[in-house]
Order: C-alpha cells, then structure tokens, then sequence
C-alpha cells in the first residue's frame, strides 16, 4: 500500500487528470499527496536583427517569474483536489523535468508517482521526448501512468 503519492503538474489539461485520479487514489488508500512543479533554471535568450544571444532578464526576474508560476499551479491545483486534501508542494529548478521529479520525490520521501503521458507518438515522440519514460528509465519508485 502507498502512503505518500507525488504528483507532478504543469498546469495543463493532463496535469488536471493527473490531479483527479491521485486524489481518489490517496482518499482510497489514506495517503498523502505532495505535487511537484519543475522549472527550468536556463535563462531565456533573446535575439535581435543580427545581434548575438543575450540574456534579456535577470537571474532574479527570471526566478521570481518561475516561482510566480509555481504558486499559481499550486493553488489551482490546491482547489482542483478540494478543500479535504491537503498536498505538500515543492518546487524544483532542473533542467531535466524527470530528474526534478526524482528529486522532489526524494525529498519528499514519496514511495510511488502518478503522472500522465501526453503519448506522444512518431515524429513528435521521437523529436519532443517523454519526461515520462525517462522518468521510468530513471527512477527506483514504481510509477503509474494515467
């Protein structure tokens, strides 16, 4: 039986899938439920008529707008699971989506993750990749996959 589910979210339409079957997962097994938003710590380039790549933000504007992000999805997320569920949060700067998530995961002791697949397929799985295979091929915590 799992005790503390981590459910990675991004605030799109799968994450909301994700957020609906974990919180009847963790109400059926009593567990908790700690959400994990990624983002990436790379500052934006920016390119202008013949100029080389710069940065046009700062270090801190850049980390204030990701975690501005980051609480808007937690508390959207927040309500999606309703006011008798309470999740822990915790957001992870890594460049790699799947190694954020292992390391919330660790952080958070959580003994499996539930997220979705965008079942990328071809083309698209071949040049975009899947966070979640990668997070399969990665990770000691068993994984389900909506």
């Amino acid at each position: 039986m799992f005790t503390n589910f981590l459910a990675p979210i991004s605030g799109d339409v799968i994450s909301n899938k994700t957020l609906k079957e974990v919180s009847k997962l963790a109400k059926l097994m009593k567990a908790k439920i700690t959400l994990v938003y990624v983002s990436d710590p790379m500052l934006p380039y920016m390119y202008m008529d013949g100029t080389p790549a710069y940065y046009g933000i700062s270090e801190q504007t850049h980390k204030k707008a990701c975690d501005d992000v980051a609480k808007r999805i937690f508390s959207k997320a927040q309500s999606q699971l309703g006011s008798d569920v309470i999740a822990k949060t915790y957001h992870i700067y890594n460049p790699n989506v799947f190694q954020g998530i292992i390391d919330a995961a660790k952080k958070s002791k959580a003994d499996v993750i539930v997220m979705a697949s965008h079942k990328r397929s071809g083309m698209a799985g071949i040049f975009m990749g899947s966070d979640t295979n990668a997070l399969i091929m990665h990770t000691k915590l068993p994984v389900i996959v909506l």
